[in-house]
Order: C-alpha cells, then structure tokens, then sequence
C-alpha cells in the first residue's frame, strides 16, 4: 500500500511536470499543485485506459501514458486559467 502511495506520487510528479513543460508560457502554480494536477490526471487516465481495455499491454502502456499526459495539460491550462482569473478579481 505505502509502495502505491510512492508510485503515484512519483508518477504524478513526472506527468505535472511533462505537462508544464508542454504547455507554453509560464505558469502560475507551485509545484504542489503541479503535483496533485499530475496525480489525478493519472489516475483518471489509467482508469479511462481500463475502460478501454488498453490499460495492460506488452511493453510500455503508450496508450495510457499518452492519456494521462493530455489530461495533465488540460489540468494545468484550467487550473492556471483560474489562477488568473482569480489574481485578477
């Protein structure tokens, strides 16, 4: 249990990460942020992989990572899409 705990947290870390990197400008968020945007982006795309049935597959899970990374740029262009809206309020 505290293994998956870690794994989540490393993979969220790298997935928040990749999806800062990807979306253009710069963000307004802390890393924490990043942190938990990652972190829900692969769980939902991990499940959206499930329902698909491409969850488990030989090899590197592509398909998966790929979800779960575009999720993460959406969670990151909404969230600092809020951000601004609210500094600017």
């Amino acid at each position: 249990m505290i293994g998956t705990i870690i794994w989540a947290i490393v993979i969220g870390a790298v997935i928040g990460a990749v999806a800062r990197l990807i979306v253009p400008g710069r963000q307004s968020m802390s890393w924490g942020l990043t942190l938990v945007v990652g972190i829900v982006a692969a769980l939902i795309g991990t499940l959206i992989a499930q329902l698909l049935g491409v969850a488990t597959t030989p090899g590197v899970d592509w398909i998966e990572l790929v979800l779960q990374v575009v999720l993460a740029v959406i969670g990151v262009l909404l969230v600092t899409r809020v951000m601004a809206g609210r500094s600017k309020a």
